[in-house]
């Protein structure tokens, strides 16, 4: 017997459970990390990530989760051993896995945030497309992936200005990083069916090679100057107009033209206008489009070119509801850990969406994945009933609200007890850990 206490003494001891879906979701990053306390700290981030809190400062999210001190999770991104990149391998594995094969687009887009001071690493003067104009701030190019209209994190690269390059840091252009995260995802072993890019993108010869290279199909903004070598006797030409229908992220449509420009005789890459009005041109929306696709484009190129403000959709909404550019760190492998993060709990989101779960069902013997409570969820008067990425966040945030009010309101249960109180909140949390999202076939 004493040698069994003695055993058991030195067992680790079990992480403190959160929310089943989030619970179930982490543990399959659990041997990540070597210390329980670090993967609590994981698990905790993720529910005060999703929670409705305005700011995911360290300390916001630490008062949320009920922890005394925001020093833990602190310590978790600054100074515990855990690895990103095992992380982002594994988040990875985890959604091709869930895709199943199935074909993804993947749009390559940047994104800059203005940033104070000169301490944090690679901040510089350039330009930042979420103010629209140089200032100072640090910048990422990213991949996303879209699936059934329903976004997803892949990867992030940070770029370095060369004026804030470090010891061991190579230069490497936003057309490198980009280069350098489609043959990563080609490694990783995603099937993608279609790149989009902006015009930065598009005018590169050395991304359009990349591309090239790996056979992988594209629709790229480029210029309205864009120049293309012609014989002396060939001309450029500005096929009819049509009008086709656009459709929005949020289901809503408007009209939109779209031609074909001709660049002497046809060829494999072909070139495109596509505006909200064909009289006035209107800067601000029309868009010269370059892509290697072929068949009748024109009812499918400006639908499939729409897809990116898809990802500007779901980027956004990363970064106002999950905390994109709400941390206090200034060393960027700090920086880093917290973005990996953000695609973690980004990741978890969309794989629990209506698209993803159809995927599973659809892999599974049984017909459908139905509750296991006989309580029906779905019953609740804020329940969202939609299909959308901040549909499937905004049940989420319904699921853990009982445990976050019940932390909230337990230092006053050891001031004034209350019994009555203690145990219901305890039966409702035990009610939400029952909840399995589930995908209903027409």
């Amino acid at each position: 017997m004493d040698v069994e206490l003695q055993i058991l003494k030195h067992l680790p001891r079990d992480a403190q459970p959160t929310v089943a879906l989030v619970d179930e979701y982490c543990a399959e990053y659990k041997d990540l990390f070597k210390e329980v306390r670090n993967y609590e700290c994981f698990k905790y981030l993720h529910l005060g990530i999703i929670s409705p809190i305005k700011r995911k400062s360290l300390p916001e999210i630490a008062k949320v989760v009920s922890i005394n001190s925001a020093q833990s999770l602190h310590h978790f991104m600054a100074n515990s051993d855990w690895s990103v990149k095992k992380l982002k391998n594994r988040r990875l594995k985890k959604l091709k896995r869930a895709l199943n094969g199935q074909a993804i687009t993947v749009v390559i887009d940047e994104t800059g945030d203005r940033k104070k001071g000169k301490k944090t690493d690679y901040v510089a003067r350039q330009y930042l497309g979420s103010v629209g104009k140089v200032d100072n701030g640090i910048v990422t190019v990213n991949a996303y992936g879209v699936y059934d209209n329903i976004t997803f994190p892949l990867c992030f690269k940070v770029f370095k200005p060369k004026g804030t390059l470090k010891e061991g840091d190579k230069y490497k252009t936003k057309i490198e990083l980009a280069s350098e995260i489609i043959t990563e995802l080609i490694n990783q072993g995603f099937n993608i069916e279609l790149v989009l890019a902006d015009s930065l993108y598009g005018e590169s010869s050395e991304f359009i090679k990349k591309l090239n290279e790996y056979e992988l199909a594209y629709v790229v903004a480029i210029r309205s100057n864009h120049g293309v070598w012609l014989p002396s006797s060939q001309s450029v030409r500005a096929n009819k107009w049509c009008k086709f229908e656009r459709t929005f992220s949020n289901q809503k449509s408007e009209t939109r033209y779209i031609r074909e420009i001709v660049y002497g005789k046809r060829r494999a890459i072909t070139y495109w206008e596509i505006t909200t009005d064909p009289e006035t041109m209107p800067e601000n929306s029309t868009t010269f489009i370059m892509t290697n696709l072929q068949g009748n484009l024109k009812k499918t190129l400006g639908e499939l070119y729409g897809l990116r403000t898809w990802v500007e959709y779901g980027f956004r909404q990363c970064k106002q509801e999950l905390g994109w550019t709400d941390y206090r760190l200034t060393n960027f492998q700090h920086i880093e850990k917290w973005w990996e993060i953000i695609f973690c709990v980004y990741t978890m989101i969309s794989l629990n969406s209506p698209a993803f779960l159809a995927l599973t069902q659809k892999s599974e013997i049984t017909p459908h994945i139905k509750q296991t409570s006989s309580a029906d969820f779905s019953h609740h008067q804020q329940w969202n009933h939609g299909c959308g990425w901040k549909n499937t966040l905004n049940n989420f945030r319904l699921i853990v609200q009982p445990l976050l009010l019940f932390w909230l309101v337990y230092p006053w249960l050891n001031i004034f007890p209350n019994s009555n109180l203690f145990l219901g909140f305890n039966h409702l949390i035990n009610a939400m850990n029952q909840f399995k999202p589930f995908y209903a076939s027409g």
